[in-house]
């Protein structure tokens, strides 16, 4: 809808341009501009809600729903990231003007974080031997952020670090999940061929 539009791309940049304007007061929830089938990106631009902007705007949040479902502390910054995927993606850079470009301008800093991440619980780990099977519901959604974004991506209208963080992500959570496996004492699923 409309109001989770508002909600999950420009929420969070509306409220600091309140307050940082020392003005108190909110946004309304509901604008009713999305009533005939069309949403507005953080440019103002009006485009139909089943633009590949708006899906993945939504994917997006249902990923960092996802990830915080559990609620792991340290995936607290990656919901945070996430929420920064959102505004970069919500200002397609085609008729973006200079000053939404430089507010939601998307970092290689994140894809550094997660690949020290990586690293340090790789090192924790045995080594990879066998095909593991999938037992995250998050890289499922992933799948899905990271296929949108990469058709925006390759239009020009999103930062490219943006889909090279969702890759990186994707081995985060993976080896996530192989630590939190070994933590608990519990055996990795590992693929068996049929017979």
């Amino acid at each position: 809808t409309e109001t989770f539009l508002m909600r999950s791309t420009t929420t969070h940049q509306t409220l600091n341009d309140y307050a940082a304007e020392g003005d108190n007061r909110l946004p309304k929830i509901y604008t009713k501009t999305g009533d005939r089938g069309f949403s507005n990106t953080f440019t103002g631009e009006r485009r139909p809600k089943e633009d590949t902007i708006f899906e993945t705007l939504g994917n997006t949040d249902e990923l960092s729903s996802a990830i915080g479902a559990p609620l792991f502390l340290f995936l607290l910054q990656i919901q945070c990231v996430l929420q920064d995927v959102g505004s970069n993606i919500a200002i397609p850079l085609s008729p973006a003007r200079d000053s939404h470009i430089k507010k939601t301008k998307f970092t290689a800093q994140p894809i550094t974080d997660l690949e020290t991440w990586i690293d340090n619980f790789t090192n924790e780990l045995p080594p990879l031997t066998n095909f593991i099977l999938p037992v995250s519901i998050v890289r499922f959604i992933l799948t899905y952020v990271t296929t949108n974004v990469a058709s925006i991506v390759c239009s020009g209208e999103a930062d490219a670090e943006v889909a090279k963080f969702l890759n990186r992500l994707s081995d985060y959570l993976f080896t996530l999940a192989r630590y939190a496996t070994m933590k608990e004492g519990n055996e990795e699923k590992i693929y068996r061929r049929s017979k």
